[in-house]
């Protein structure tokens, strides 16, 4: 059967080759995005490569979630709903509050309200979470027992202590976290997507409609922005090797995430729409595997065939975690997909891709220095 789908934060980074997957499978595809400068830059149509990815492929309008008409407009005839639509940056969230919420929350909630209140064909909802709801995630104690660290403190920090710790115990010992655990965001944006995810969940069963949610993981790839310095590492790194610039690496180099190549986020999103024993469903999007940030560094040096300066600097941003990887066995036995793409050989693909792009000026630098003026990076 084909569907008409909805993607929301369809011209980004995911959503462009999202978009692409539906239609090789045969269904016809809109996109509703608002086409902010800081992904696209100030003209879409020449600046965004992401763009003009979407000629032929969909109907693309401009226009956004906050919107009442706009996604009315784009609801109409959609079977399948892809909501990607969100601010993105743990570090922005911090002092950007207000325009976090509103997308994040407010936008979900008015998706949900034209829902609730209209006519519809929507009879399932992706909603794309992160694992940024987890806070810290899981770990074991000397003895054996899962527990859920909080947020680590400002003053252990600022003493080199960048490890989770839980009084009266021992060094714990970071494990995969699934979906059953517990949640307790540590940042701005970690709050605004558990509600994001929580509204999903909660309202489309009572309207009819079959709600699946996705806890992505680092994705990463060709294609992710290399203009916004709020959406990861491989890019920030990539453009500071490119112009031969020194990598200040925060804590001590030993924090680690779990990368997950976007050919396997399509992939794994592509089935939790399109499945049916993917409804009700919360599935862990991840590749299971953790990487330090020295690891990170280490791999890009190779990739470019090149390195520059490094420093471990003991900086840190509040509202960071420590650790986290994705137990993947819900995403295994009940979409009977894994991803693929190793770490390795994702970043080789990266990096190959970044050397046919243009060198990004310094919008990281100005990033940090917004932190640093609000006291949240040390």
């Amino acid at each position: 059967m084909s569907d008409h789908v909805l993607i929301t934060g369809g011209a980004g980074f995911i959503g462009t080759r999202l978009a692409r997957r539906f239609v090789d499978a045969g269904h016809t595809v809109t996109v509703l995005d608002a086409l902010i400068p800081q992904v696209h830059g100030d003209h879409p149509e020449i600046t965004s490569p992401l763009v003009r990815s979407l000629d032929g492929v969909a109907t693309l309008v401009e226009g956004t979630v906050t919107s009442t008409d706009d996604l009315r407009s784009t609801l109409t005839g959609a079977t399948i709903v892809v909501h990607l639509a969100a601010e993105t940056g743990t570090g922005q969230s911090m002092y950007e509050i207000d325009r976090y919420t509103e997308a994040n929350i407010g936008g979900t909630a008015k998706l949900l309200d034209v829902l609730a209140n209209e006519p519809h064909d929507v009879r399932r909802i992706v909603v794309a979470s992160s694992r940024s709801i987890y806070g810290e995630g899981a770990y074991l104690t000397p003895s054996g027992e899962r527990v859920y660290p909080g947020h680590r403190a400002d003053a252990d920090m600022a003493a080199g202590d960048f490890e989770v710790h839980i009084a009266g115990e021992g060094a714990l010992s970071v494990i995969p976290t699934d979906e059953t655990a517990k949640l307790h965001p540590s940042s701005v944006y970690g709050i605004t997507k558990q509600v994001q995810e929580s509204l999903i969940m909660t309202v489309a069963p009572t309207v009819g409609i079959e709600p699946v949610a996705l806890r992505y993981q680092n994705v990463y790839g060709p294609g992710q922005s290399l203009k916004n310095p709020y959406t990861g590492i491989l890019s920030i790194f990539s453009n500071l090797i490119r112009q031969g610039k020194e990598i200040n690496i925060f804590e001590d180099g030993l924090e680690s995430r779990d990368f997950v190549y976007i050919d396997d986020v399509v992939e794994a999103t592509f089935l939790a729409a399109t499945m049916p024993d993917a409804a009700g469903g919360v599935f862990n999007v991840g590749s299971g595997v953790a990487t330090t940030v020295n690891e990170v560094v280490a791999a890009l040096f190779a990739a470019f065939g090149t390195e520059v300066p490094t420093r471990v600097s003991g900086n840190y941003r509040l509202g960071d975690i420590r650790h986290n990887i994705a137990d993947t066995t819900r995403l295994r036995e009940i979409l009977g997909y894994a991803p693929a793409v190793s770490f390795r050989n994702g970043v080789a693909r990266f990096v190959e891709w970044v050397l046919t792009e243009p060198i990004e000026g310094d919008s990281y630098q100005r990033s940090l220095d917004e932190m640093s003026s609000r006291n949240l990076l040390k």
